[in-house]
């Protein structure tokens, strides 16, 4: 499991680089594939790396191939040349499986190279007001963890100091950097020597890495390619945390509330040490969302709820937040007036607030109603849903009134104006223009209402299009104005063309089936014929029952076998191969003609299992298995000798008690390379009945097989009947429901005396 998830979080690197190679070029997925090859080769590095090298840095990809050896500088580089290495490989690898910046800290201490390793990781993220934050640490304790969480923007601070220089900072002299730097450590000769690196990306740094090291002295030639290596490597993966790991810039989900319209906020719920929320921090808000001190927009981020309306609490809208974090359930708040600014007027509206569940936040959106702007947005609505357009046509003054939505389905650019209605059949497709050039004129001049469809070639294709139109008249019935609509129904005429292919493909499989029922039927008929009376086998009277499933494929890979051999001993033989159709009775055949065989020829019990399981192992479908009861009864000495693979024991009817017998070892055919089986011997007396079976026989679904044996036992104690035909009844008794599964049984009698 741990490599599936290294798979996959690797192949999500991968994509993420692909994808911004694509936003930064336009090109497609595979040639930004191809584009990350190329830069890997061309820089001796890992695919891997190149992609987290790209998402740290989204330099400009190359526009030709790799070019002719020549001075490094002639392709675009990140401001360091990282060479990689089997330690930065292992760095790389690693980085997929962190997802947050204190991961991210643990995997710098835990794989930084031999030789070049930290004691202690810290991790700084510059503030919008030029402070830093700890954002990731490894190796110092919680205390001076919490005693660097915010530093002020204040001199003599290094990971500052290397921030604002983008360049890397060797403190390596403890004596002389304690009176220039304000040193991390407590005491600070706990570190002897310290290294902060900028993460630098497009000629911007936000990010320092702090790598301390117990020992003094200067950092050797390697250590420092190394780290600086290992921080760049980082900088793909700093990208992609949250925004409290980015402090410049705004947050995905701000750039969504930047775009969306109305009044809208995120809240995260704050709550006390009980647990109960006791207030909400705004996360997000978009620019129309406002408060009850005027500040709006962003202004509201970080600020509690009731900061901003101190008067909330106890009102419906707590309530309903409240009951919306703990069910999930969104919150409809009932219709309020509210004066508002519109277009600089104040006017009043009516309002209505929606809260609703994201993730563990809330947001809540405040919707204002206005008559005729939601008149027009239903409209809207209406067109984008039906994907259909409003269009009216002046006869007379020529004037003609499209929605947008009609350009949408004609994929026309609204630059160019709408068309005459007359004009309409140019876009069909050349067999549809004589049946639409002439209902439209039997339209504009006759007034003869139009609905047909039609087809167009757009830039997706050719689409499938309906008008509707009718003409309005004057008082002498001449039409002087048409209006009607336009709906482009290609997804229905796509899901109407596959749904009869799918229609004719299950026809086609239709017949299959059938045709593969009937030859298997066929066969299993030819290859296990049935007694139309009961056996009379080395003293014993034998009764076969065999019935196929009644759902599904008929026919399967149940078998019997009921014979006398040679020496005049009797062979009783009762199968189950997995599966049905044609290959389970293929296998069936295969099973039980080998049996016999090997039987008749004076093979043992357990050695005919042994070699049929050798035989199972090498057929066609080496996957398959099959149970199997294998019985051969002696006359002179009274004596059942049997074996068994996975298959159910046999029911001894005896002198008015049922019991089943102890099973022999033995797993199923088709299972081990080398099972071991095992014979178990009874003495038959006169009148016992023994019933061999299939699990078909006491399996239902939804149910254990222990309970299908129980009413197996309870059905022979309650149908005791003795004479030929007795075993329809019991059948019918414990197969009341429809059978999914091939039923077989041998009744075994031992008449009262000898015959």
């Amino acid at each position: 499991m741990d490599r599936l998830r290294d798979q996959a979080a690797t192949s999500a690197v991968v994509e993420r680089a692909k994808g911004a190679v694509m936003a930064l070029t336009g090109c497609s997925p595979d040639a930004a594939g191809e584009e990350l090859a190329k830069r890997a080769k061309a820089a001796h590095r890992t695919l891997l790396e190149e992609c987290w090298l790209t998402l740290g840095e989204l330099v400009p990809p190359l526009t030709v191939a790799v070019p002719a050896p020549g001075p490094r500088s002639a392709l675009p580089e990140v401001p360091f040349a990282l060479r990689s290495t089997a330690d930065l490989g292992r760095l790389g690898k690693a980085l997929v499986r962190v997802g947050t910046p204190q991961d991210l800290a643990r995997c710098l201490l835990e794989h930084l190279s031999p030789g070049a390793e930290a004691d202690a990781i810290m991790i700084f993220a510059q503030l919008p007001a030029g402070g830093l934050e700890l954002i990731g640490h490894a190796g110092i304790d919680d205390r001076l963890a919490a005693q660097w969480r915010r530093v002020p923007p204040v001199s003599g601070i290094a990971a500052l100091e290397a921030l604002r220089n983008r360049e890397p900072l060797w403190l390596e002299d403890l004596g002389s950097d304690s009176g220039r730097h304000l040193l991390i450590g407590d005491p600070p000769e706990r570190w002897r020597s310290r290294a902060w690196v900028p993460v630098v990306a497009r000629e911007a740094a936000e990010i320092c890495i702090g790598f301390l090291r117990a020992r003094g002295g200067p950092f050797a030639a390697h250590e420092r390619e190394h780290l600086l290596a290992a921080a760049q490597l980082c900088s793909g993966r700093l990208r992609a945390f949250d925004a409290r790991t980015e402090p410049t810039g705004a947050s995905p989900v701000q750039e969504v509330f930047d775009a969306l319209p109305g009044a809208s906020l995120l809240l995260s719920p704050l709550r006390a040490t009980s647990g109960e929320v006791e207030d909400y921090r705004i996360a997000a808000a978009s620019a129309e969302a406002f408060d009850a001190l005027g500040r709006t927009g962003r202004e509201l981020i970080g600020l509690r709820l009731l900061e901003c309306f101190p008067d909330l609490a106890g009102e419906p809208l707590w309530h309903g937040c409240l009951h919306t974090l703990a069910t999930g359930e969104p919150y409809d708040g009932e219709p309020f007036v509210q004066q508002a600014m519109v277009a600089g007027v104040a006017e009043l509206s009516t309002y209505t607030v929606r809260v609703a569940k994201l993730g563990d936040a809330l947001t809540v959106t405040w919707i204002r109603h206005d008559s005729s702007d939601l008149q027009e947005q239903r409209l809207a609505d209406v067109q984008r849903l039906g994907n259909l357009g409003w269009a009216n046509w002046n006869l007379l003054t020529h004037e003609v009134g499209w929605s947008s939505q009609v350009y949408a389905v004609l994929d026309r650019d609204p630059a160019d104006g709408p068309l005459r209605i007359t004009a309409l059949p140019e876009l069909a497709l050349a067999e549809d223009v004589p049946a639409l050039a002439r209902a439209v004129g039997e339209l504009v001049r006759r007034g003869r209402p139009l609905a047909m469809p039609f087809r167009i070639r757009a830039a997706d294709g050719v689409r499938h299009l309906r008008i509707v139109a009718e003409a309005v008249t004057d008082v002498h019935g001449s039409p002087v104005e048409v209006h009607g609509f336009l709906q482009d129904l290609t997804a229905q005429r796509s899901a109407e063309l596959a749904l009869v292919e799918s229609e004719q493909a299950m026809l086609t499989q239709h017949d299959v089936l059938r045709a593969e029922r009937t030859l298997a039927a066929s066969l299993q008929h030819a290859l296990l014929p049935l007694p139309t009376r009961p056996l009379r086998l080395s003293g014993l009277r034998v009764e076969v029952a065999y019935l196929p499933a009644q759902s599904g494929v008929h026919v399967g890979g149940d078998w019997f076998s009921a014979i006398e051999l040679p020496d005049g001993d009797a062979l009783f033989v009762v199968g189950d191969v997995a599966g049905h159709g044609l290959d389970a009775v293929a296998t069936m055949a295969q099973l039980r003609f080998t049996a016999k065989g090997m039987v008749i020829t004076g093979s043992s019990l357990t050695g005919a299992l042994a070699r049929l399981n050798t035989l199972l192992l090498h057929s066609r479908d080496s996957h398959g298995t099959a149970t199997m009861v294998l019985a051969r009864y002696s006359p002179a000495e009274h004596r059942l000798v049997w074996a068994q693979a996975g298959h159910p024991p046999p029911l001894l009817h005896r002198g008015g008690e049922v019991r089943y017998l102890e099973r022999p070892g033995g797993m199923l055919l088709g299972a081990s390379a080398s099972p071991a089986f095992e014979e178990a011997d009874i003495r038959l007396e006169p009148g016992d009945r023994l019933l061999l079976y299939t699990d078909g026989l006491v399996e239902r679904p939804s149910e254990g097989i222990d309970r299908g044996l129980k009413r197996l036992s309870e059905a022979v104690l309650s149908h005791p009947a003795d004479g030929p035909g007795s075993l329809r009844p019991l059948l019918t008794d414990l197969l009341e429901e429809e059978r999914r599964d091939d039923v077989c049984v041998l009744d075994i009698r031992v008449p009262e005396f000898e015959i």
